[in-house]
């Protein structure tokens, strides 16, 4: 009785699990399929990436992402995690194929530039201008402090078509890929996809000798980069997501 009662609770367990992994699942194809244009896109690309991870020994799907991209150097990086314990492992580095705006944060409406600092996914849009888009939450908690406070501006994506006043625009099947695997690491229950944006590699010597020539005059963007920096040294040693907070005046606190 008591082997049949032990039986029955594995079997419930088992069939419970079965059930929510089911609904995740049935959920996420229920969103590719309300999308007509997306689910064309995501039966064609989910194969070629399936293989790619497996070229690369990695997890499909990723448990999750991780996006950092580089204004100076006109890349941006996708990282995954097998599983929420994992390190980062790089998944492909795309190339930026345009860029507005000069070295420094994005504080007001118009300026045409895009953002530096530490952001997540807040929007898919499959029905974008620019062929596929995921929007940035800028302006963040830090944005809000030190952006003008009428005009901050709004609408920063990542995005396909090439183009650019203010975005991260990559070609069109890059942005395929990144908006699959994004998708794919929702329907694993990543909620927060973090986006950092740098204005250049600081290991890279041409990138910093063009970062410090062009900031030398400029002491707030001086202490801005020095503020950011650490997120980006945290990452490289640790292949890990530095804890990063916004103080009352608005700073960057990252431990």
């Amino acid at each position: 009785m008591k082997q049949y009662r032990n039986t029955r609770i594995a079997l419930f367990f088992i069939c419970t699990l079965f059930f929510l992994i089911s609904k995740g699942q049935n959920a996420y194809i229920s969103n590719i399929k309300s999308s007509g244009k997306f689910s064309d896109i995501f039966y064609r690309v989910e194969d070629s990436l399936k293989k790619q991870f497996q070229h690369k020994h990695l997890a499909w799907p990723p448990a999750s992402l991780y996006i950092r991209s580089f204004k100076f150097d006109r890349q941006l990086e996708v990282w995954v995690a097998d599983s929420v314990n994992s390190k980062y492992k790089l998944f492909k580095t795309y190339k930026v194929c345009m860029q507005s705006g000069t070295m420094g944060p994005k504080r007001m409406e118009g300026d045409y530039q895009v953002p530096e600092g530490f952001y997540y996914i807040n929007e898919f849009n499959p029905n974008s201008n620019y062929h596929l888009s995921l929007g940035l939450n800028y302006p963040n908690v830090s944005d809000k402090i030190l952006s003008d406070s009428t005009r901050p501006g709004s609408a920063i994506y990542i995005h396909g078509s090439c183009v650019s006043v203010g975005c991260i625009p990559i070609d069109d099947m890059p942005i395929e890929e990144l908006y699959v695997i994004g998708n794919a690491v929702k329907s694993q229950g990543q909620e927060f996809i973090p986006v950092h944006i740098f204005p250049v590699r600081y290991n890279v010597k041409e990138s910093m000798n063009y970062l410090t020539d062009n900031i030398k005059d400029n002491e707030y963007l001086k202490q801005f980069n020095k503020a950011i920096k650490p997120a980006y040294d945290y990452f490289e040693l640790q292949k890990d997501l530095p804890v990063i907070t916004v103080n009352q005046k608005g700073d960057y606190v990252i431990y």
